[in-house]
């Protein structure tokens, strides 16, 4: 039977500098991300989004956007991955730099869309920054090359 796994990504941005809050995760899904994780059962993509940021940043966030999903399929096994983004500007508490995936810190936009990274994080972008999309889809197998396609 076919897997759905659920996950979100938020994108916080600090009014005043422009700055966003980046992760350079070590552990899974190596290299640069906004914060976020798994949706756990009975939980809201919402309230996943925000506990999942308090749990990895200590900020506690609010007045979510929706930005879109990233949505991938196995063309094999038929398994999805879900990621749902979300980005805010409304943020309080005292940021954790430090974390067992690695660490937070605050970057320029410009700067992050200019970093090498291993992971598709930057494929991930537009979405966010763009009102033009709404999602990116990839079919992917372990045996083939996948493209991404922006909705």
């Amino acid at each position: 039977m076919p897997q759905v796994e659920l996950t979100n990504m938020v994108m916080i941005q600090d009014k005043i500098t422009g700055k966003v809050l980046v992760q350079e995760r070590t552990k899974s899904w190596k290299g640069l991300s906004f914060p976020g994780g798994h949706v756990e059962p009975g939980e809201s993509l919402v309230d996943s989004a925000i506990r999942e940021v308090k749990e990895e940043t200590g900020l506690d966030i609010k007045n979510l956007k929706f930005c879109g999903v990233v949505h991938w399929s196995n063309n094999k096994t038929f398994d999805r991955y879900l990621v749902f983004l979300y980005k805010t500007v409304d943020f309080e508490g005292k940021l954790i730099t430090e974390m067992n995936e690695g660490r937070n810190f605050w970057m320029d936009i410009d700067e992050l869309k200019a970093q090498k990274n291993t992971n598709e994080f930057l494929n991930y972008l537009p979405v966010f920054l763009d009102d033009r999309y709404s999602e990116v889809f990839g079919s992917w197998n372990d045996d083939e090359p996948y493209e991404l396609v922006y909705k």
